[in-house]
């Protein structure tokens, strides 16, 4: 090898060697605008250790819902969206990170010309055709990264690219939660179906009652109107429930993303039971970091960073070099004989006269690395306020279910009071038609509380990141 091709592919390297150098602002993470712990009471233990491995697997314990999941995450449309979104980002990545390589390429040329007689080089009496034919590796126009502008920019993508990963993550928490709060519909719209088959059935015997009073003479037409508005009133919330139920199974059945199968595991009995029971005291506001949509809002600071540093280094000097090193010949047979070596080095560097619109570019990364640093913390400000909200309705919500409860004993015992008095024509059909609408309502509102807790349960496992560790991904999605 000669000199001169040692001589340049040395400059070469000793470029590479000092490109790097990064003009990015050192990273700081914002201290969370939060409190160090949640103010919350709730739970039987004094330690999030016990509930610190749960996933869905363990959150939720009905079988047929963990089938449900399950086929969700298999067949959810949104998902498959979320992780072509990854390949997306990993190839962004790629690309901006091939730009920190030189890139080589093989190939050959050939030049045949004819000059007029006046125009030949030697004179007339030169040959009238030039040939010339090269072959040889070359590098086209690589950047020497001496300021970090593209060293910045491959990892602002790299950054972007993890972000997209958390986001899918965000989406596979919200499928498993929307997958269990559709199904705690379809099944409170079910328990509430049976609810009005019941009331319908003492309804039917209270208006039976009231038809044979009547058909002797002893009750009235007001009170057999009011026995049959009762009862009609009854059925036709038999077929609202009906509606609900159906709806619910539709909503179900998009996010699992197929048809339901007809063999699913037997449904648990529909109760609190549903979920996890207990619920640890004195949760700290840091398991907020393993939320992935404050991971990804991090992600997307840091790339914020990295892309002031890229603005910042378009201040500078942009240095480049193309070079070639093969062969040449004025003729294509003698093109790999000995002693037809050639080499091209040919470096080139630009330096900004009018720095307005770099001047403007690092303006614009400087704002945007100030709004995702106020994104950022506005994340965390949501995901604390989501987690206090839930665990709000921790606290209340079992004493309001045990009030109602209580509240229905005294309705049944009262419509069986009523009963009676009207049996024996004490008081008139309008107290037991009171007691049915009181006791009927009360045992609405029971259910429908009781979907609100479970529902609440499934938000404190989505406001905390898929329960109280990172919700992982165990089989390949794609």
């Amino acid at each position: 090898m000669s000199v001169g091709i040692k001589t340049g592919l040395t400059a070469l390297a000793s470029a590479l060697l000092l490109a790097g150098c990064s003009l990015a602002p050192t990273y700081e993470r914002p201290v969370a605008p939060i409190p160090s712990q949640f103010d919350s009471t709730v739970g039987q233990s004094d330690s999030s250790a016990t509930l610190e491995q749960l996933g869905w697997q363990d959150f939720f314990t009905d079988p047929q819902l963990h089938a449900l999941i399950q086929l969700g995450l298999e067949h959810n449309r949104d998902l498959r969206i979320a992780v072509d979104r990854i390949a997306e980002a990993r190839a962004q990545y790629g690309i901006a990170g091939s730009e920190r390589l030189p890139t080589f390429g093989a190939g050959g040329a050939g030049q045949v010309t004819r000059n007029p007689a006046d125009l030949r080089t030697g004179g007339p009496d030169s040959p009238a055709i030039n040939r010339y034919f090269q072959a040889g590796v070359g590098i086209t126009a690589f950047e020497l990264d001496f300021f970090g502008r593209v060293r910045n920019l491959t990892e602002a993508a790299y950054e972007q690219y993890l972000a997209t990963e958390q986001a899918q993550r965000t989406v596979r928490i919200n499928l498993v939660a929307q997958i269990a709060e559709a199904y705690f519909k379809m099944r409170s719209a079910q328990q509430m179906y049976e609810l009005t088959l019941a009331t319908e059935q003492s309804r039917e015997r209270s208006y039976q009652l009231v038809k044979v009073r009547y058909d002797v003479g002893s009750a009235s037409d007001l009170e057999l109107h009011q026995a049959v508005m009762q009862l009609e009133s009854a059925r036709a919330d038999q077929q609202q429930m009906l509606r609900a139920h159906a709806q619910a199974r539709n909503a179900l059945t998009l996010l699992v993303g197929t048809i339901l199968p007809d063999n699913l595991p037997e449904a648990a009995p529909f109760g609190s039971k549903q979920v996890v029971a207990d619920i640890p005291v004195g949760l700290p506001s840091s398991l907020l970091e393993r939320r992935p949509d404050i991971l990804a809002a991090e992600h997307q600071l840091r790339a914020a960073y990295a892309n002031i540093g890229a603005a910042r280094a378009a201040f500078f000097p942009n240095v480049s070099i193309t070079g070639l090193f093969g062969l040449a010949s004025p003729s294509f047979s003698s093109l790999f004989d000995s002693g037809r070596t050639f080499w091209q080095y040919s470096p080139q560097i630009t330096m900004p006269l009018f720095s307005g619109g770099v001047s403007g570019g690092l303006d614009l990364a400087e704002a945007r690395q100030s709004i995702a640093v106020s994104s950022y913390e506005k994340a965390i400000q949501t995901a604390f306020k989501e987690v206090a909200d839930a665990l709000a309705g921790e606290e209340t919500y079992g004493k309001q279910l045990d009030a109602l409860r209580l509240t229905e004993h005294a309705a049944a015992e009262t419509l069986r009071l009523a009963n009676l008095r009207y049996e024996t024509g004490i008081d008139s059909f309008l107290q037991v038609q009171t007691a049915e609408i009181n006791l009927y309502g009360t045992q609405q509102r029971f259910v429908q509380l009781g979907m609100e807790s479970l529902l609440n349960r499934v938000l404190l496992y989505k406001a905390l990141g898929g329960g109280w560790q990172l919700d992982i991904v165990e089989q390949d999605l794609e």
